[in-house]
Order: C-alpha cells, then structure tokens, then sequence
C-alpha cells in the first residue's frame, strides 16, 4: 500500500507542522528558492514515486501561495507520485464565484480548473465563501466546518447566545449554528457602495440584553464585523463577539478590531496571523485536518469529523 507523506507550502507551514504532529509524521523534506525576478522554484528532496501526498497550502494573499500550490503539485505528478491531494484550509478567490454583473469573471471556478489542471487528484478545505464552489471542482472535494472547533468553545462560555448574521449572504451559516444551540438570531442587512465599503446598515431582530456572536466564514478589512458590532451594541446588546473561520486581516483590519465594540474575535490558524490582538483568539483546526487524512488515506467516511 502507497505510504503518506505530508509537505508544506511556505505560506502554512506552521499549520502544516501542526497538521503533520496531529497525524504522527514529519513533514517531507522540499527545497524552495526564489529568482531575482520573483519567480519560484521548488524540488522534492525525497522521492515520493507511487506515495499518496499530500500538499498543505492555504491560497491566502493568492497569487504566490496559489503559484507556489500549483508549482508543487506539477512537480509531485512528474515525480511519479501515485495520488496528490491538495489540503488548502483556505481557498482564496472564493469570493467571486458567480456572475453578478457584465463582463466579470468567476475566478473561483477558474482557480478550481487551475488545480485540476495542475494534476491535483483530490482536495480538502474548510468553510468555502459559499457552498457552490465545491460544484467547481471535477475531482473529489472533501469540505470540512471549523464548527468543529467553535461549538466548544462557545459552550464553554456558559452564555444564553443570540446569533447574529453580518449580511444576507451569511444567514444559512448563522442559522445552522443557532439551531444547533436551539437559539435565536438576527441578521445586520447591509448595502455596499463598493467592495470593503458599507453605505448602511439595520439590525432585523431584538437583541436587547443579549450575548450576541456573529458568524462569518472571513474577515478581511473588519469594516463589516466592526460596524455590525456597534450597532448591535446601540440596539441594546449586552455583549458582542465575533466567530470567523479565515483571518485575512488585511488594511486597517488590526486597528478596526482594537477600536470596535467586540468582546473578542475567534478565528482559526488557517492564515496565520499577521500580528498580535488581546482582541483576536485563535484555535487551531489542525486535528481535524489530520483526522480527514487518515480518513481519506483509509478510504474512510469523514462524516464524524462533522457536528
């Protein structure tokens, strides 16, 4: 039976190394350089001919960790590797993923042909921006939730929650959770002049006296979250924290966090963080990454990795 071997990719190798102790494995050895100009070049320093690999790299500031991605699973199919999978705990250009006005592109179903062109065999990630990407894909996806880690700790606050949604698109997730919990929500309706840039907002909901958490899959800028926060707080919430899987954090997200109404952020290590925050809490996902590749690797069910 083909051996598994683990590599990393230089934009998550702290998730990787946490990934690969979960799993009871060393990562596989890579040599990794750049050009002058930029342009990358990498080599397996082991032979993996016939093995079941299986690449970590989160897509995150995309275009060089997405090119580094691709560059490892050419390289792992000329070198002979018996099945490539592709462990991408985020999975960048999710956010365009339909066609929502004239003449723009779907980059997420492009990203997915990328990878499939690249010789990838099969891909695990975690909370996609929407579900549909997974139908972009035409080799087998396997999405995990980092609900997984979530749902502990939100009970472990002991709280009466009230779940709240910071836009339209994220009231699924947000119901998912709160029914879970047998709780309320709400959802914050807002109305974008331009990306990163909210025109208004109205909470749909009582949230009087209540421990309020928001869910979303990201945070980038955390304008949305911020001022999703404080008008929960003027609408008479007792507390607010936010929940989100994928940190980009990008702009002035630091300083938006630090000046905000929230408890506290919870985000996952799937892009690690660019600085400190007595605001930010992260927990980790890579036991349940590990566990989906021993699951997949035994040609198991990974139905149990799920609340």
């Amino acid at each position: 039976m083909a051996s598994v071997k683990l590599f990393a990719g230089t934009g998550s190798k702290v998730l990787a190394e946490k990934i690969a102790f979960a799993y009871g494995k060393h990562l596989g050895a890579m040599d990794f350089k750049r050009f002058s100009d930029g342009e990358m070049w990498l080599a397996y320093q082991e032979s993996i001919r016939g093995d079941h690999i299986f690449l970590i790299q989160s897509t995150s500031a995309p275009s060089d960790n997405l090119m580094e991605l691709l560059l490892m699973i050419d390289a792992a199919k000329r070198a002979s590797a018996g099945y490539v999978t592709v462990v991408c705990p985020y999975f960048g250009y999710a956010r365009q993923d339909r066609k929502d006005q004239p003449r723009v592109s779907i980059a997420s179903k492009l990203v997915a042909n990328i990878i499939s062109a690249a010789g990838a065999d099969r891909i695990i990630t975690c909370d996609l921006h929407a579900g549909q990407i997974q139908g972009f894909f035409d080799i087998p996806l396997d999405h995990l939730t980092a609900s997984v880690v979530f749902v502990p700790y939100l009970k472990s606050l002991n709280l009466p929650l009230l779940f709240a949604s910071p836009d339209m698109g994220g009231v699924a997730r947000t119901r998912t959770m709160a029914k879970y919990f047998k709780a309320d929500m709400v959802i914050c309706d807002k109305h974008r002049k331009r990306a990163n840039e909210i025109a208004s907002m109205q909470v749909i909901g009582n949230v009087e006296d209540a421990d309020v958490v928001l869910i979303d899959d990201m945070i980038d800028t955390a304008g949305t979250l911020c001022r999703a926060a404080g008008l929960l707080k003027e609408k008479g919430a007792k507390s607010v924290r936010a929940v989100c899987t994928h940190p980009i954090l990008s702009g002035k997200a630091y300083e938006n966090i630090e000046n905000s109404e929230l408890e506290e952020l919870v985000v996952t290590d799937t892009i690690p963080l660019k600085q400190e925050s007595s605001k930010i809490k992260v927990l980790s996902v890579a036991d349940i990454f590990a566990k989906a590749i021993h699951k997949i690797y035994d040609h198991e069910s990974i139905s149990t990795l799920f609340i």
